[in-house]
C-alpha cells in the first residue's frame, strides 16, 4: 500500500489508539505520522502500517506548513 504525505490515518494500537494522525513520510517498513501536538512534524512517530487505518481524507500542503496548522486540521475529526 502506498502512503502519501498528508493522508489522514487512524491509530489502531498504542498509546495514541483511536486518534487521528497525519502521514509525514513512509519507507519500506514504517509510516511516520504526526498530530501537531504530542507528535510534532519534527519528531514524527514511527508506526507499523498494520497498526493504522487509512481514511479517505487528505490534508493540503497548507495544512502541513506548521504544527499549529496540522493540529487545527485534525481537530475536525472526532475522537472515538
Amino acid at each position: 500500500m502506498e502512503w502519501k504525505r498528508g493522508t489522514v490515518v487512524r491509530s489502531l494500537c498504542g498509546r495514541d489508539k483511536e486518534s487521528f494522525l497525519c502521514v509525514v513520510t513512509a519507507d519500506e517498513k514504517y509510516v511516520f505520522v504526526c498530530d501537531g501536538k504530542a507528535r510534532p512534524l519534527e519528531r514524527a512517530k514511527r508506526k507499523n502500517p498494520k497498526h493504522i487505518e487509512k481514511t479517505p481524507y487528505m490534508l493540503t500542503a497548507r495544512d502541513l506548513q506548521s504544527n499549529r496548522a496540522v493540529k487545527q486540521a485534525l481537530k475536525k475529526f472526532p475522537e472515538a
